[in-house]
C-alpha cells in the first residue's frame, strides 16, 4: 500500500534509466569541457608567456580561475534555488563559452588573466549544479550507480587537458590560442542535450537573495586565496600584506557567520553546520582537495622535468591514475546500489590515498616508468573509492530543502581544499628546492655567478643545462617533491579520520525497482485515502501537548530547528494530504453518468 500511495502521489517525478543517461551526458560533457578549461593551459603557459609577456604573472593565469571557481561554487547553488536548475546551468555553460573565447582572443597578460577568472565562475557553476541536477533526478540509494562516472570526468579532464594542450601547442596551424577555442563546440552541444532532455519540475521558492552573506563569503574565501597564492612570493609571510589580508579574511568571515545568521534564506543555512554528516563530508573533502590538487599540479614536473617527458607523454602516464580512478568510482557506485552499505569506501580510499602518495614520496630521478604508472593507480583507486561517495553521503544527510545547498557546499570546501593544497605545496617545493639546490652546489665546489640561484626556465631547457648543474636541478627536484607528496599523506589521513566518525545513515529510495504485486481493490484504495486524511486533520488540529501521534508523523520530516508540531504539520500538508487524494481519485476515477447527461460523479 505504501508503494501504490508513493506511486500514486504526483508530488517526486520518477526519471527512467534511460532518461537518466540522457541528462547525465549533457551534464557529463559540460564537467569534462570546464574541467579540462583548468588544466589545458598548464602545457601551454610557456608559450602564451613568451608571446605576450609578463613572466611575473605566470601563476595568475591559472590561479585567477581556481579562485573564481572556489569563491563562487556556494553562490550557484543558492541561486538555482531561486532561480531554477536548468537556467542557472545553461547561464554557466554560456558565462563558460563567453569567457573563453575571450581568452583566445587575449592581446595582453591582464586581458587573459581577466577572461580566466570569467571563465572560473562558469566551471564553479557547472561543477555545482552537475552534482545538483544528478541529486534532483536520482534518489540517493540508486545514486551510486552513477556517481562514478561523474567522479570519472575529473580523471579524465586531468589527461586530456594536459594531452590536449601539447598537442595544439605542438601543431603550427593552431597555435595556443585553440587551447580556449577548442572547448567552446562541446560546451554548446552540452547545452542543446541540457535544454532537449532535462524537465524539472517547477518549485516554488523563496525569492529573497543573501546579498550581504554571498558578498562576505566570497570576500573572505577571496582574501584567504590571496593570502595563500601570494604570500612568500609576492610579499614576505611576515610583512604587513600578510597581517592585512588575514585580518581582511577573519573579519569577512566573522561577518558571514552573523550575515548566515540572520537572513531570511542564507547561502549556506546555519542549521548545515548542525549536520553532523555535512561538517564531516565537508572537512574530508577539503583534506582530499588539499591532497589530490596538489599530487595532481606537481606530478607533471616530476614526468617532465625529473624524467624527461614531453607533455604529451607526461599526460599518457597518467592514464594508469584515470582507469583505476573510473573503475573504482563505476564498482564502488554499484556496489552501494545493491548493497546501501557506502561507508566502507570513503574510508577506504582515503586511507588508500595516503598510501598512494607515500608511494609517489619515494620515487627517484631513476624509478622506472612501470613504477611510476603502478603507484598513480593506486592513487586513482582511492581518489576513485572517496570523492564522489562523499558527495552521495552529503546529499542523503541533508533535506530536501538543503539539497543544493549541501551539494555545492560541499563542493566549496574541496575546492577550497585544492586551493589551499596548490599554494601551500607551491611554497614548500619552491624552499625546498631553493635551499636543496644552494646545499648541493656548495658541497659540490661549483660557484654560479648569481651565488646560487639557477634560472631555472621551461623542462627543455633544463634539460640543455651543463651535466653537473642538471644532476643537481634534477636532484634537488625530485627531493622537493619528495616532500610535497610526504607533506600530502597526513592530510590525507585527517580526511582519513574524518570518515570513521560519519554516521553511515540508510540510503534514501529503493535498492530495485519495486516488484510487481497484486493490486489493491478500490474500497481498499478509498480506505487508506480516508485514512490518511483522518491523521492530517488529527495532526493539524493538534494543540502542541505531547502525542504520539504527533511524534510519529513528525518522525517523517528530516530533524530541523522547527519544532515537532511544525514539523508534523509540514508532513501532514505536504505529504499526508496530497497521497490522501492521489489513492481516493485512483479509486473513483470520472465517469459519465448516463441519466443526467454526463455530468462527471
Amino acid at each position: 500500500m505504501v508503494a501504490q500511495a508513493q506511486a500514486a502521489s504526483p508530488t517526486k517525478r520518477t526519471y527512467t534509466h534511460r532518461e537518466i543517461l540522457e541528462i547525465m551526458s549533457g551534464l557529463m560533457l559540460a564537467m569534462l569541457t570546464s574541467m579540462i578549461s583548468t588544466s589545458v593551459v598548464g602545457t601551454a603557459l610557456p608559450t602564451i608567456v613568451g608571446e605576450l609577456g609578463g613572466q611575473d604573472q605566470y601563476s595568475w593565469v591559472a590561479s585567477a580561475t581556481m579562485l573564481t571557481m572556489t569563491v563562487s561554487t556556494p553562490l550557484w547553488g543558492k541561486l538555482s534555488d531561486l532561480f531554477g536548475r536548468k537556467l542557472l546551468f545553461q547561464s554557466a555553460l554560456a558565462l563558460f563559452v563567453a569567457s573563453s573565447v575571450v581568452a583566445g582572443l587575449s592581446q595582453n597578460m591582464g586581458q587573459l588573466i581577466a577572461a580566466r577568472a570569467v571563465q572560473g565562475l562558469g566551471v564553479g557553476g557547472l561543477s555545482a549544479l552537475s552534482q545538483v541536477i544528478l541529486g534532483d533526478i536520482v534518489s540517493p540509494r540508486e545514486r551510486g550507480r552513477y556517481s562514478g562516472y561523474m567522479g570519472a570526468v575529473f580523471g579524465i579532464s586531468t589527461v586530456a587537458g594536459p594531452l590536449l594542450g601539447g598537442f595544439i601547442v605542438d601543431t603550427d596551424w593552431l597555435g595556443w590560442r585553440w587551447c580556449f577555442y577548442v572547448v567552446v563546440p562541446f560546451a554548446l552541444v552540452s547545452f542543446l542535450v541540457i535544454q532537449k532532455v532535462l524537465r524539472l519540475p517547477t518549485v516554488k521558492r523563496n525569492t529573497s537573495i543573501d546579498i550581504w552573506g554571498a558578498t562576505t563569503i566570497t570576500a573572505g574565501a577571496s582574501g584567504l586565496m590571496l593570502l595563500l597564492t601570494l604570500g612568500g612570493t609576492e610579499f614576505a609571510w611576515n610583512s604587513g600584506w600578510t597581517y592585512f589580508l588575514a585580518a581582511f579574511t577573519l573579519l569577512m568571515l566573522a561577518l558571514a557567520v552573523l550575515s548566515e545568521r540572520t537572513a531570511g534564506n542564507p547561502i549556506l543555512p546555519p542549521r548545515l553546520f548542525r549536520n553532523r554528516t555535512f561538517v564531516l563530508t565537508s572537512l574530508a573533502s577539503l583534506f582530499v582537495g588539499m591532497a589530490m590538487f596538489g599530487a595532481m599540479i606537481y606530478l607533471p614536473q616530476y614526468l617532465q622535468i625529473v624524467k624527461g617527458l614531453s607533455p604529451t607523454n607526461s599526460g599518457l602516464m597518467t592514464l594508469p591514475m584515470v582507469l583505476a580512478l573510473f573503475l573504482a568510482g563505476v564498482i564502488s557506485g554499484k556496489i552501494v546500489t545493491q548493497t546501501g552499505k557506502w561507508k566502507i569506501f570513503p574510508v577506504a580510499g582515503l586511507l588508500i590515498v595516503a598510501v598512494g602518495l607515500f608511494l609517489l614520496s619515494r620515487l627517484h630521478v631513476d624509478s622506472s616508468e612501470w613504477l611510476i604508472g603502478f603507484d598513480v593507480a593506486v592513487l586513482g583507486v582511492g581518489l576513485g573509492l572517496s570523492m564522489q561517495m562523499l558527495i552521495l553521503a552529503a546529499q542523503n544527510g541533508a533535506e530536501p530543502r538543503d539539497m543544493a545547498s549541501t551539494t555545492s557546499g560541499v563542493s566549496f570546501f574541496r575546492s577550497l581544499g585544492g586551493a589551499v593544497g596548490v599554494a601551500a605545496f607551491g611554497a614548500i617545493l619552491t624552499n625546498r628546492l631553493k635551499d636543496e639546490m644552494a646545499e648541493m652546489l656548495k658541497a659540490a665546489g661549483i660557484s654560479l655567478p648569481g651565488g646560487s640561484d639557477v634560472k631555472l626556465g621551461s623542462p627543455s631547457a633544463i634539460q640543455q643545462l651543463p651535466g653537473p648543474i642538471k644532476n643537481i636541478v634534477l636532484e634537488s627536484f625530485t627531493r622537493g617533491l619528495e616532500t610535497v607528496f610526504m607533506v600530502g599523506v597526513p592530510i590525507a589521513l585527517l580526511g582519513f579520520v574524518a570518515t570513521i566518525f560519519l554516521k553511515e545513515l540508510p540510503l534514501r529510495g529503493p535498492a530495485t525497482a519495486p516488484a510487481a504485486s497484486e493490486p489493491l481493490s478500490k474500497d481498499d484504495l478509498v480506505l487508506a485515502g480516508l485514512l490518511l486524511e483522518l491523521v492530517a486533520q488529527r495532526v493539524e488540529r493538534a494543540n502542541g501537548e505531547p502525542s504520539a501521534l504527533l511524534t510519529a508523523v513528525a518522525k517523517m520530516a528530516p530533524p530541523d530547528d522547527r519544532s515537532e508540531r511544525e514539523r508534523a504539520r509540514a508532513v501532514a500538508r505536504s505529504v499526508l494530504r496530497p497521497t490522501s487524494r492521489a489513492l481516493i481519485a485512483q479509486a473513483t476515477p470520472p465517469q459519465k453518468d448516463l441519466v443526467s447527461g454526463g455530468i462527471s460523479q
